[in-house]
C-alpha cells in the first residue's frame, strides 16, 4: 500500500521539489489549502505524513489522524502546530531548522541600518518636499552604540558577526547558552533586565513560549532608553503591540522594525501603521531565490525520514 502525504497549505510557486522526491519513493502526494481546523482535519484523517505551512495543526486535527506518523512544519517555527496534542499521541513533530538562517541575519541587519540611520523616515519628509541635510531625530554613531540580543541562537550569531564590522558593541541574554559560546562570538552575556536598560538597539532571536510571549511588554518597554531602538524578525507574539504601539506614540522609545507581527496580515488602519518611528516589511526575512528551493527540499526529506526512507 502506498504510503500518503498530505500538505495542508502551501504558498510556493509550485510543488515540483516535492513530487520528484515522492514520486521517486511511489509515495502519494496530496496538497490542500486549508484555512481552519476543520479543513486541516478532514484531510489529514488518512495521511501517513502531514506537512503544513500555516494552516492551524491543533488537538481537533490531531485526534482525527488515524496512523500519522510524522508532521512536518515548513518553517522553523512550530507555533501553528499543537506539540501536547501530538506527542499525546505519539506523532513525532518536525521542523526545518537551518534553512534561511542568513537570510534572516540580513534582514535584521537591513532593518537595523534603515532604523538608526532613519532612512524611511527621511524618506518621507523627501516624498512629501522636504529636503533637509539633517534627520529628524538625534543620530549617534552607529560605532558607539550597543545591541542587545534576546536568543543568542544560530541566526542571533549570525547577526553578531555581522554587526561586529560596524563598531557596534554586542551584549546578549540566553537562560540556555554558555559563556564560552557569547566569548567566542564577542559578545558579552548579560540578564535580561540589564539587556533592556542599556540597550541603544534591542534585536529579538528567541522562540516563542510562555516564558517569552510578550516578552516585549509595558513594564520591559518602561526599562528601554527613550533614544532606543526595537527590532523584531522572530516571533510577532514576543512583543506587545498596545503597548509598543503606546511607547511609539509617546516617544518612550524612539523606533521599532518588524518583520513579525501578532496578526498577519497586519490590517490597513492598524495604528502603528500611523506612526512615523515605526516600520514593517511583511514577514519576508526568510525569503531568497535559494531559501524557497531549500525549504522544500528539506522539508520532503525529512518527510521521507519520518517514513522511514532514504533520498535515492
Amino acid at each position: 500500500m502506498k504510503a500518503k502525504v498530505v500538505i495542508t497549505d502551501w504558498g510556493f510557486k509550485s510543488l515540483n521539489v516535492e513530487q520528484e522526491i515522492f514520486s521517486s519513493h511511489n509515495i502519494e502526494l496530496t496538497a490542500h489549502q486549508c484555512r481552519n481546523e476543520d479543513e486541516v482535519a478532514q484531510v489529514a484523517a488518512d495521511a501517513d505524513v502531514v506537512m503544513a505551512q500555516w494552516a492551524p495543526v491543533k488537538k481537533k486535527a490531531i485526534g482525527a489522524m488515524q496512523h500519522c506518523r510524522g508532521i512536518v512544519r515548513y518553517g522553523i517555527g512550530l507555533d501553528n502546530i499543537d506539540l501536547e496534542a501530538a506527542k499525546e499521541k505519539g506523532i513525532p513533530v518536525r521542523n526545518v531548522p537551518d534553512y534561511c538562517l542568513d537570510e534572516v541575519a540580513d534582514h535584521t541587519m537591513a532593518l537595523i541600518l534603515a532604523l538608526q540611520r532613519q532612512v524611511c523616515r527621511v524618506f518621507d519628509l523627501v516624498r512629501n518636499g522636504t529636503w533637509r541635510i539633517t534627520p529628524p531625530l538625534e543620530l549617534p554613531p552607529l560605532r558607539k552604540s550597543t545591541l542587545g540580543i534576546i536568543g543568542f541562537g544560530r541566526i542571533a550569531r549570525l547577526l553578531a558577526q555581522r554587526a561586529l564590522p560596524f563598531g557596534l558593541r554586542i551584549i546578549a541574554s540566553d537562560p540556555f547558552g554558555d559563556e564560552e559560546t557569547f566569548r567566542n562570538a564577542g559578545v558579552r552575556k548579560v540578564p535580561i533586565d540589564k539587556l533592556f536598560e542599556v540597550s541603544d538597539i534591542l534585536s529579538l532571536h528567541c522562540p516563542l513560549t510562555n516564558e517569552t510571549r510578550h516578552i516585549v511588554n509595558a513594564t520591559t518597554l518602561g526599562r528601554m532608553k527613550r533614544t532606543s531602538l526595537l527590532v523584531n524578525t522572530s516571533r510577532g507574539d514576543l512583543v506587545d503591540s498596545p503597548a509598543l504601539q503606546h511607547a511609539l506614540k509617546e516617544n518612550l522609545i524612539a523606533g521599532a522594525a518588524v518583520d513579525v507581527l501578532d496578526r498577519e496580515p497586519i490590517p490597513q488602519d492598524h495604528p502603528l501603521l500611523k506612526l512615523s518611528n515605526f516600520i514593517a516589511t511583511s514577514h519576508i526575512s526568510w525569503y531568497s531565490s535559494e531559501s524557497v528551493g531549500e525549504l522544500q527540499r528539506r522539508a520532503a526529506l525529512t518527510a521521507l525520514d519520518l517514513l522511514g526512507l532514504r533520498q535515492s
